[in-house]
């Protein structure tokens, strides 16, 4: 029997910690790899434009199953080209193993063509990068890298020379890498009975929760009831808590609506439930705060506390809830709720005119059209920037759907490519890129990659010919916009001569019927949508004592827009009030 190529050892490794494809671009360093991937059976080489879709497609098909996804890259500018779609899944809490292919090793050190030392470069973004110099290595040091990333739920990278992945692998059996699952971690006595106390002594409590609730909701729901909490959520928190959520407050922080932040800073406990927001400008300074992390790393980084606890939200609910002693007053509840209703009708009553006639065409409608038009289980990846804004507002979570984005690391151009990682999981659920103009351009080169594998991603550009979002932040800071528009460009004929179906719309009345289209088509799409730059006017109600810098910005971008269906929520949550 011929013994193993190192880099036929680890893709071995890889398929049995069950890796089913490996994104990236092929090159020289890298070829004895992607070779042994093309005599493989069990894993697929997914061939990208540009490696930092690589790594954002990895990092997308890691959040949305938690399981191990890989990418790679060649040497030098190869594998540095993954360093930003890798900080965001490591950011994300993506379990994403990368493979940084080396110059010779005998050349390590010499100044060689294409000479960078990856080991070094991704140290920040992953929890362990390490250079294999030595056939011998191999097995350990992949198995150490798969370890990290699931279990410390981030970025591993390996190092691996073209020579040495060429070498034969020592002789002798590789046990497969242990794959551990999340434990369930709840905290001690001592700190529920500090908790149960805390609760039972505070009037008005108040839920934020943010993507750590994922999986709890039903925790939380009975946690509400028997407090008589309002629940806000941060915008990672939004598809897993607003949902049958009959407690619902809103968003709070830069893009937030409704009343969650009156409720945050009205209340005299504040529970931050798996939630690491970072803008602590929207947290308050005067009311008692308890938070609830797997991560004892994030207790008390954003605020002071007055209890931290450790413990997965779901388990740590269920010890807690029949603890507590049930609140009967819903005095603050009923107060938020009706706060919350008033707020979004006044700002949909402030937007809504006319929408549907006025060109270019209002974003904020599109959004909700396609939120209307979209599957019940639908991925939707969210681009950076005003996409964002009309994610947070428009898209109705249900339990089913899915929004990812960059909404830690914030990078551009991120839609494509998560959308790419989503849709090869399943060919068969619709996967619909919320792209701006600009995100879009920047990667654009791997629309190709759709066409090339027929995979029917929805590209939906909101095509304003601007950075809407750096264009206010200027505008804020009281600067003359500048370097953030560009041409009008028709993208729906670049689409089409690509190969696949592009659809320009330019007019509100089509919107509809353009999505309808682009649903009913079996492979890639891209609608084209003018949208207008200007959709940014300020409402006269938002002061600069509210927030401030890049807070104000968004906010009062936010405010400008109507909520969707969230209305229709808050007034149906308005209605279960009972009366006297």
């Amino acid at each position: 029997m011929a013994r193993q190529t190192v880099a036929e050892q680890y893709v071995d490794l890889i398929v049995r910690a069950g890796v089913r494809r490996v994104y990236g671009v092929v090159g020289d360093s890298l070829n004895p790899v992607v070779d042994a991937i093309r005599r493989s059976s069990d894993v697929e080489w997914i061939q990208v434009r540009h490696e930092e879709t690589a790594a954002f497609a990895a990092g997308a098909e890691a959040q949305l199953t938690g399981r191990l996804a890989a990418c790679a890259g060649s040497c030098g500018p190869g594998n540095m080209h993954l360093i930003n779609g890798l900080y965001d899944a490591h950011r994300s809490n993506a379990p994403v193993l990368a493979l940084a292919a080396q110059i010779p090793s005998s050349e390590i050190g010499t100044g060689y063509f294409q000479e960078t030392h990856p080991d070094r470069l991704f140290e920040e973004c992953s929890h362990y990068s390490e250079l294999i110099s030595t056939p011998e290595q191999m097995p350990r040091v992949v198995q150490t890298a798969i370890h990290h990333a699931l279990g410390l739920r981030g970025v591993s990278v390996v190092s691996l020379p073209g020579d040495v992945a060429g070498k034969d692998a020592p002789d002798k059996s590789v046990e497969p890498a242990v794959v551990p699952s999340q434990p369930a971690i709840r905290p001690g006595d001592r700190e529920l009975a500090e908790f149960v106390k805390l609760i039972d002594s505070a009037e008005r409590v108040t839920l934020f929760c943010g993507r750590g609730v994922a999986g709890a909701h039903a925790e939380v729901m009975e946690f509400a009831e028997k407090l008589k909490a309002p629940v806000g959520h941060a915008l990672r928190g939004k598809e897993h808590i607003q949902y049958d959520n009959p407690f619902d407050v809103g968003m709070s922080g830069m893009l937030g609506y409704g009343a969650a932040y009156e409720a945050m800073h009205e209340c005299d406990l504040l529970i931050l439930l798996g939630t690491d927001f970072p803008y602590n400008e929207f947290l308050p300074k005067d009311v008692r705060i308890a938070q609830v992390d797997i991560a004892p790393e994030r207790l008390g980084r954003r605020a002071k506390l007055d209890l931290a606890v450790w413990g997965d939200v779901g388990e740590t609910l269920r010890c807690l809830t029949p603890r507590v002693r049930e609140k009967t007053s819903r005095r603050f509840l009923d107060r938020m709720l009706k706060k919350h209703v008033d707020a979004l009708e006044g700002v949909v009553k402030a937007y809504t005119r006319n929408v549907d006639k006025h060109i270019p065409i209002h974003p904020e409608y599109v959004a909700s059209i396609l939120d209307e038009e979209a599957a019940a289980d639908t991925i939707f990846t969210v681009d950076t920037g005003m996409c964002n804004v009309w994610a947070a507002r428009y898209l109705t979570p249900n339990g089913r759907r899915r929004v990812i984005g960059s909404f830690v690391h914030g990078s551009m151009a991120n839609a494509l490519p998560q959308a790419i990682g989503a849709q090869f999981l399943d060919r068969n659920r619709q996967v619909v890129s919320m792209s701006g103009d600009g995100g879009f351009s920047m990667l654009m080169g791997d629309f190709l990659t759709l066409v090339q594998y027929d995979l029917p991603v929805k590209v939906v550009v909101f095509n304003n010919s601007s950075l809407a979002m750096v264009d206010l932040e200027m505008m804020v800071d009281g600067l003359a916009p500048y370097g953030t528009s560009y041409p009008r460009t028709d993208y729906a004929a670049i689409a089409t001569a690509a190969g696949a179906r592009g659809i320009r719309v330019e007019k509100p009345g089509e919107v509809r019927s353009a999505l309808r289209a682009a649903f009913d088509h079996k492979g890639p799409v891209l609608v084209d949508i003018a949208t207008d730059p200007h959709a940014l006017s300020m409402p006269p109600k938002i002061t600069a004592e509210q927030v401030t810098g890049f807070a104000l910005s968004a906010s009062r971008t936010v405010f400008n827009g109507g909520v969707g269906r969230m209305v229709q929520l808050a007034r149906s949550n308005l209605r279960n009030i009972p009366r006297p």
